[in-house]
Order: structure tokens, then sequence, then C-alpha cells
């Protein structure tokens, strides 16, 4: 007697309703689930995938990015959306590894969320074809909410999926897909939300500030990013300013380790303040303004000098600071925060 093979599929689950729902859906059909979720240093959604993965009641393997990643964020093949967001590039990156995912764990397709017309950068029937032929897929990912408008794929076409029962989503409403959780008993419909610190308009311009004017920049400068007030002194300087306590350790931790842009630390000593990172080409003027700077955002008068601590990797010493004219009027950060 011949044993039936078990189908499997690796989904994509951000966490959100749609990635719950694609899960759902495979259930429905007695498809054996493996959930898949990726990290970047610009996502923020993991801890909402693991629950959904929980609730879910399917494995969840979460991978990180490598270094490639980031010159996907600089030379974008398919371009930008309105943030500094290369979401065609970043997809099909992300099938990439689900690909090499699936065939390393014997399964047999992979299944995405993605909904016809919901998001314009994305998600447009042209950007779907795209994403499926250059992750190299074609035919082996499978859309369960929007198949119905889309051709048949490989799973559909062998029997493995019964296309009669998936769906013809279209569009940016969410009140269709909220009334068919409710009728696969997913009763935790999540915000929508990106989950990606690219799509953010804020974010973008630091972004699109270090890709500009830095474009051999590294991990660490990206990681950077998230912390502090960045201000662009010139194009081979930049200047970071702590906004509290934790941000003020957080930036002296990176700028100990070994792979840091940042040339010195000033670290404030015997007053509130933060500290402050001048990244990038060290001048005489270029530490005088980060020092007025660090002034500015002290709880000191303007016209007050103090002491501080300039650290550099496996030296310091203390100086005398005091707010400049050049410092007092600077333009906003490249973020207004």
């Amino acid at each position: 007697m011949n044993r039936v093979q078990k189908i499997r599929c690796v989904t994509l689950l951000s966490g959100g309703l749609d990635s719950k729902l694609a899960i759902r859906i495979m259930q429905e059909q007695g498809i054996e689930v493996e959930a898949l979720n990726f990290k970047t240093i610009f996502t923020c959604c993991q801890d909402q995938s693991a629950q959904a993965a929980r609730d879910l009641n399917v494995p969840l393997t979460v991978l990180t990015q490598q270094d490639d990643y980031l010159d996907i964020v600089k030379h974008p093949r398919f371009g930008y959306g309105k943030g500094a967001n290369p979401c065609v590039d970043c997809r099909i990156y992300m099938f990439e590894r689900a690909k090499s995912y699936m065939e390393q764990t014997g399964a047999q397709f992979i299944v995405s969320g993605e909904v016809v017309g919901q998001r314009p950068m994305s998600q447009k029937k042209r950007d779907l074809h795209a994403i499926s032929h250059h992750s190299g897929l074609e035919d082996l990912l499978l859309r369960p909410l929007s198949a119905q408008l889309l051709a048949p794929t490989l799973p559909e076409r062998e029997g493995w999926v019964d296309r009669s029962k998936l769906y013809q989503f279209f569009g940016r409403s969410r009140k269709g897909l909220i009334r068919l959780a409710k009728e696969l008993g997913i009763t935790d419909i999540p915000m929508p939300s990106s989950g990606c610190a690219l799509t953010e308009p804020l974010f973008s311009r630091k972004v699109y500030d270090l890709v500009v004017l830095e474009p051999e920049s590294s991990r660490w400068q990206f990681e950077l990013l998230k912390h502090g007030r960045h201000f662009r002194y010139s194009e081979a300087t930049k200047i970071v300013v702590g906004r509290n306590e934790p941000e003020n350790d957080m930036l002296q931790y990176v700028h100990q380790q070994k792979d840091a842009s940042s040339a010195l630390a000033l670290v404030p000593q015997g007053f509130q303040g933060p500290v402050v990172l001048l990244v990038g080409e060290e001048t005489e003027a270029g530490r005088h303004f980060a020092a007025g700077l660090m002034l500015r955002y002290s709880k000191i008068g303007p016209t007050e000098t103090t002491a501080t601590t300039i650290e550099r990797r496996g030296r310091s010493n203390e100086t005398i600071i005091a707010q400049t004219d050049e410092s007092a009027a600077a333009a906003l950060p490249i973020t207004k925060q």
C-alpha cells in the first residue's frame, strides 16, 4: 500500500492579518505549514510574528539579513516607494532566501499573504509577477488571498491546493479580510502596519542622506540611523546627539565597537546632557560644532562653559567646551525629532 505524500509549504509570516490568513487557508486544506519570518535592521515585528505562530500552531523560523541586503537599500533595481523602501527588491531578496529554505526542508512550494493592489509599490500584478520571476520561484509561489485573480500556480495545477477554495481579494480595503478571519476562527486582528522603518518619511531622510553622501557606508552606519538626532556637518562628517539616557548609553556602546566609523564621543562631565558622536572625518571645527550641539541640548545656559570627556577608542581626555555661534544657529537635524 502506497503512503500518501504529505504536502508541505513554507509561508512568510510577518504577523499581520494577511499572512495569518494565508496560513489558515492552507491549514484548512490539510497542508502542513512552516512559517518563515525575516528580520532586518529595519524591521520591528518579530514579537508579533512569534505570537501569530503560536496562535496558529505552526513552527516559526526567523532568518536574518546577510551583508548583501544593504546593497539593495543603496541601489534598488526597481526603485523606492514613498520612503526609502525598496519593496519589490526586498521581496525578491526574501523569496530567494525562502526558496533556499524550502529546498533545504523538503517543502513543495511557498505561500505569501500578498493581495493584488493592496500596496501600490509592490503588489500590482506586474510587481507580483516580477517578484515571482526574479526570485526564481515562478509558479511555486502561491498567493491564496488573490489566487483567483492570477494565473494558476503549480500547486493548483497539480491538485495539491484546491483553487476553488482560494480567493480573489483586491485593493486596500480590509473589510472582506476581517470577515474571512472571523469565519476562519482568527480573533486577534492586528492593525495594519508595514513593520519596516524604511517606509517612515522621517527615518527615510536619514537613509537618503547616508546613501547619497556616503555611498560606501557600512552596516554600522545604517544601524546608527536608529539612534539619536543626526546633523550633517559636511559631506564627510555627521554629528549624532543622544535624546535620552538609553540613547546616550547606546551611543557610547556603538562607539566602542571595532567596526565603528565614529572618530570620537563627547561625554558630559558634571552636568546633565547628551552623549555626542562625531562620525567620519574629524576636524577641529567639527569638534567645536559637536561640542556646541552638546551644550545646545543640555540643561545649562547658552553662555556657560563646562567640561566634557573626549573618548577615542583606547584613550580619553577631558576638555572645556563652549557653544559656538554655528552650533547655536544650526539647522534642524536631518529628521526633526
